[in-house]
């Protein structure tokens, strides 16, 4: 009974206020939006691994002959621009769902993305000089001369030169702001434009040509004038910053929401709310991943792009700013065999299940476990409202998150890469190219641990099935 009033609960009260908000507009806009994001993600992903193999003789062998520097910058074109994506497919994703022609939308989204931001960079000699300044290097990456020295030759020019050559490069874009730490302005940016964009043309602000222009040309009219208004209050935007503040938008939004928001995200509690909420949403009937990934992949792929670029500089490591929690964190652990963390179900049904039910179920969810995929448990078994299971179901993941974030935290693993395997990678084998052969035998210990966390709660489970398929059995020869 208190179950089932809890149940009640959740469904009535909890669920659709969370279910309303998931499926807004905008949520609908960042989650489809982002996914036009994956194909650079993953497959810039390949070119990180390309250009920082864990492989010394042929790492060097690869810088010697150009072909990092290669692979860096197709890196940097792909998975580099991740925010540039996300600014375009939020836009576009919002306005298609509204019912109109999408990709002005997105190209206004990028264009005013790009207009907030000062198109300029730091001289490169900042970096390189003082005692704490890289130097210069020569291609062979031997430093030639040191942070001092460069220091020293600058000192000796007139004060005139040594200003202009450490003044900010302008009329350039900035690639730091098209990747991670452009991600919450670009979700932002996307999202107003696209809400914009539809408002004003439900309102007729637009051009409309006669019948005879090809409507190729004529969705270009309608968006001229929804275009030109969002361009111009980005640039009185961009004007007020610049003039006012010392800052662009996008500075700001970095320092004010970013930063505290992946901070947050990238915490122990954090981690083990998102391995909680997950089961907790799938147990009664609503796509826990669905919900959770829409809310946190604006915070948990910056943090991926984070890591990714220490991988890339050789300089991954916590004491460098790197990640714990990251979008892979979520993907190849929290949901590693699919929500819950299930192959230890499924080993236990293949090998000490007796009843027919968990023998035949666990048989077909074998090989879409392999592949993080077990909708056959959560609705055949099931494990949707199933008291017997629900212990293990909680708390496996939630186990799994704190377990993982310490062996990162204390360097037992070093932190995740920012490779980005697909969700569907099999375990180990993802583990092996998100942090190396360490990450893949943690993971070999997760399914493990599962399977040790399931197997008393899958028994008691197994155990009642079986003396109901009995007691049918013996109804039925009577």
């Amino acid at each position: 009974m208190v179950k089932n009033k809890f149940g009640d609960f959740v469904n009535q009260k909890v669920l659709p206020p969370i279910m309303k908000f998931v499926n807004t507009k905008p949520i609908t806009a960042l989650k489809d939006g982002m996914v036009y994001a994956l194909p650079f993600i993953i497959i810039g992903s390949i070119f990180l691994i390309l250009s920082n193999i864990p492989i010394t003789s042929v790492a060097n062998a690869l810088k010697a002959s150009g072909w990092s520097a290669v692979f860096s910058q197709a890196y940097t074109a792909s998975f580099g621009l991740i925010s540039v994506w996300a600014s375009i497919g939020i836009a576009y994703v919002y306005v298609r769902n509204e019912g109109y022609e999408p990709l002005p939308a997105g190209l206004t989204s990028l264009s005013a993305f790009l207009i907030l931001q000062f198109l300029q960079v730091d001289n490169p000699l900042i970096a390189t000089m003082g005692k704490s300044g890289s130097g210069i290097a020569n291609a062979a990456g031997s430093t030639v001369m040191s942070g001092s020295q460069v220091a020293q030759h600058i000192d000796k020019l007139p004060h005139a030169l040594q200003t202009f050559l450490s003044a900010p490069v302008t009329n350039t874009i900035n690639i730091t702001w098209l990747g991670g730490q452009g991600m919450i302005a670009a979700i932002i940016i996307g999202i107003l434009v696209g809400w914009s964009y539809t408002k004003m043309l439900k309102a007729g602000w637009k051009i409309t040509l006669p019948e005879q222009v090809p409507a190729n040309v004529a969705n270009q009219f309608t968006a001229m004038i929804p275009a030109g208004v969002i361009l111009t209050v980005s640039m009185l935007l961009y004007a007020f910053f610049k003039m006012v503040m010392s800052t662009d938008l996008l500075q700001l939004i970095y320092k004010l929401l970013q930063t505290p928001l992946q901070g947050l995200s990238d915490s122990l509690g954090g981690a083990l709310i998102i391995a909680f909420l997950v089961p907790f949403f799938w147990f009664f009937g609503v796509h826990g991943g669905l919900i959770m990934g829409a809310i946190t992949s604006g915070l948990l792929i910056p943090n991926t792009f984070d890591n990714a670029s220490l991988y890339h500089a050789g300089k991954l490591s916590l004491a460098n700013g790197a990640h714990i929690v990251t979008n892979e964190f979520y993907n190849n652990f929290i949901n590693l065999t699919g929500s819950g963390i299930t192959i230890g179900l499924v080993i236990f049904t293949l090998y000490a299940a007796r009843s027919a039910q968990m023998k035949s179920l666990g048989k077909i969810e074998l090989v879409p476990a392999l592949f993080n995929i077990n909708e056959p448990f959560l609705f055949g078994l099931p494990l949707v409202m199933n008291p017997f299971l629900a212990i293990p179901f909680f708390l496996t993941p939630v186990i799994v998150a704190l377990t993982t974030y310490l062996v990162i935290y204390f360097g037992i693993v070093p932190p995740l890469n920012g490779v980005a395997a697909p969700w569907t990678t099999p375990p180990i084998i993802s583990g092996f190219l998100i942090g190396g052969w360490k990450m893949a035998i943690w993971q070999a210990i997760v399914l493990v641990m599962s399977t040790a966390i399931y197997f008393p709660f899958a028994k008691k489970y197994d155990n009642y099935l079986l003396a109901q398929e009995q007691a049918k059995v013996a109804k039925e020869t009577k």
